[in-house]
Formats: structure tokens, sequence, C-alpha cells
């Protein structure tokens, strides 16, 4: 995926603009990571903060839009293009000002950026 590509929703995902996905299901390629806490586009850098439970120790993980590979309205359920390992090994989410911090933010997207293509997780 193109760097620039990561902070948006592909065309083919299913993402409607002005549609709240808020409390929607998050599932990486091997399972669920959480559910969408809230969306932010700083910078243009749109993206979800997800509150991860007791799977990570209560902790939330900022995904780039880009990495979302299909939202189902109906089932409320989000699918990414990476697993739960790589969400857990993003760049360390711990302020609401990161999500602000174009330093951080970049931080993130090259993260994801990098890493392989990989199945996605069906609905």
């Amino acid at each position: 995926m193109a760097i620039d590509r990561i902070w948006s929703y592909a065309p083919d995902s299913g993402h409607v603009e002005g549609q709240d996905l808020t409390g929607f299901t998050v599932a990486a390629t091997d399972g669920t990571i959480g559910h969408v806490d809230r969306e932010a586009a700083p910078h243009g850098m749109r993206h979800l903060v997800v509150d991860t439970g007791v799977w990570v120790f209560g902790r939330s993980v900022l995904v780039p839009a880009g990495v979302v590979t299909a939202v189902d309205p109906q089932a409320r359920k989000i699918m990414l293009a990476c697993s739960r390992s790589d969400a857990k090994a993003a760049p360390r989410f711990q302020t609401d000002s990161e999500t602000r911090d174009r330093e951080y933010l970049t931080a993130v997207g090259d993260y994801y950026h990098r890493l392989p293509p990989r199945e996605t997780a069906s609905a």
C-alpha cells in the first residue's frame, strides 16, 4: 500500500463517508483486537483509536484508515490487513494528544506501511 494511501479508506472497503464507526468490533487477520473508541483525521491523517480492553491490558492502539480492508455495517465489524501481533507491536499510543501529533502519526503510518501484505479476514 502506498504511504500516501495509509491515511485514507480504500474505495472498496465499504466505508461510507460520514458513517459513525464508534463501537464497531475491530478484527485483525487472526482475531478480534477490540472496539472503535473514536475516529480522527488531524493533518489529513485519518485513523481509528481502538480500545483493546483486557487483550493489551487496557491499552488503546491507533490504526490508520488505510489498514481497514472492510467495513460491515450490519455486523458492526471492521476488518484489518494486519495481525493481532502487528497491531500490538505498533508505536505505543499513550495520550490523546498523540492523535494530533504529526510526528507520532507519521511513525505509525510508516510502521503499518512497512508490514507485509496479508490475507484479509472474512466478515
